[in-house]
């Protein structure tokens, strides 16, 4: 958070940028008295407007870091499979979603050995990411998944 901002501000911002409605974050951070004029003032600050998109990028990146864990955990591995298949086959691999594939390696005289990135995890982080999210708002959902990451950067 901004360090010059105070504590019902920083909630503003952590509102703001959750919500999209100004006048109900303001209400919500504690400014009852007139919150959406209370609002237009603290988005005239250059501190507020700041911090509110660096929540709102935040947001966006938890966002696809949910979308990805979805394709790993729920996506096809056909595709993969017809690749190992069909290896050296002329193959057109642009047009082939391999997004599940953590590793392909060919072997002269063994063949292709094909690794996929682990599904039960990508369940797991999807399950925590669902839960913190219940349980504390949209703003743990970023959260949840540093701490996936970090957790999958110690267990490598």
């Amino acid at each position: 958070m901004g360090k010059n901002l105070t504590k019902k501000e920083a909630e503003f911002c952590c509102l703001a940028a959750v919500l999209g409605n100004t006048g109900e974050a303001a209400y919500k951070a504690g400014f009852t008295v007139f919150p959406q004029k209370k609002a237009e003032k603290l988005l005239r600050k250059k501190e507020i407007s700041n911090e509110i998109e660096k929540i709102r990028e935040r947001n966006a990146k938890s966002n696809e870091a949910v979308t990805g864990l979805r394709r790993i955990a729920f996506g096809s591995v056909a595709d993969a499979v017809d690749l190992a298949l069909h290896f050296g086959e002329n193959a057109d691999t642009h047009s082939l979603d391999l997004f599940s594939v953590s590793e392909i390696k060919y072997t002269a005289g063994k063949g292709v050995e094909i690794k996929f990135y682990d599904r039960l995890k990508a369940l797991q982080q999807l399950a925590e990411i669902e839960s913190a999210e219940e349980n504390s708002g949209a703003m743990s959902i970023y959260e949840a998944i540093s701490n996936s990451a970090r957790q999958a950067e110690t267990d490598d």
